[in-house]
């Protein structure tokens, strides 16, 4: 493992760890001893991570998990009280948003294992990845709206949309706790794992992902985010646009030597 230190806001503890294996991005949070509340300097390192797995040509899969007991109990809001309407969760055209809110839009997968606690923007952030391993001791809760405020990271959408209005609401408008079976059932999670097997069998699924053809990976999850944000008319309509350039492809060509030859295909993202 080549472990890559956080250079930015050098004066604030890291609260994000970096690092790389192979053709994969290990970002976890790392503010275990306030369980992994998101602070504003949190926010913005996670972003840094994201958007330094972005900008890393080598890199095809990341993989966001927590030091720790728990996975996060969402915002620390009494660091953020003060700065919520100050720009905390505004992002540039250069930069990721790890909720997908604003800012440069990800074009490459992320994986997320959960375990314990994983409240508010934990939640949102699961929603925002593409595939989220969740321990059978996960304890969720949504619960924005019992601390006098909404969520805002994506919930509103995107819980309701996996798991339907009617099992939704009950959970967005309480804020009451659910498990992971719940979870699962919600369609929330990808799948859940024995206790403290969630890391392990995250990177797992990390690793299969960086093994499949790159160009085919970004096109495949363009097209898929094409539909869940514009609609499926619109993602439709430009499948046929990603095409030419995955055709003509040194992946394409080696997609179909592999299957001649009856090998492992060694995409190059070319």
């Amino acid at each position: 493992m080549t472990s890559n230190s956080n250079n930015s806001e050098s004066k604030q503890p890291s609260r994000i760890s970096y690092a790389t294996e192979g053709y994969i991005g290990l970002i976890g949070l790392n503010r275990a001893d306030k369980r992994n509340a998101f602070d504003s300097h949190m926010i913005t390192q996670l972003s840094q991570a994201l958007t330094r797995y972005e900008n890393d040509e080598t890199l095809r899969c990341a993989l966001i998990f927590a030091h720790g007991e728990h996975f996060t109990a969402g915002l620390d809001l009494m660091e953020l009280q003060d700065k919520l309407d100050k720009g905390v969760f505004a992002f540039d055209s250069t930069q990721i948003d790890p909720w997908g809110i604003s800012g440069k839009l990800r074009t490459k997968p992320v994986v997320v294992a959960v375990q314990g606690i994983c409240f508010t923007a934990g939640i949102e952030l699961m929603l925002n990845a593409d595939v989220v391993v969740a321990s059978e001791d996960c304890n969720f809760a949504q619960m924005e709206v019992q601390r006098g405020i909404m969520p805002f990271g994506g919930a509103t959408v995107r819980f309701v949309q996996a798991a339907g209005w009617q099992k939704a609401m009950p959970y967005l408008l309480t804020g009451k706790p659910f498990d992971a079976a719940t979870a699962e059932k919600l369609n929330l999670v990808s799948e859940v794992v024995e206790k403290g097997k969630q890391y392990d069998r995250a990177y797992e699924l990390a690793v299969e992902i960086s093994k499949a053809a790159p160009l085919g990976v970004q096109a495949l999850l363009a097209s898929a985010l094409d539909g869940a944000r514009n609609g499926a008319d619109s993602a439709l309509g430009n499948i046929h646009s990603f095409l030419p350039p995955l055709f003509y492809s040194e992946d394409a060509k080696e997609g179909v030597m592999a299957m001649v030859e009856r090998r492992e295909a060694q995409f190059k993202g070319r």
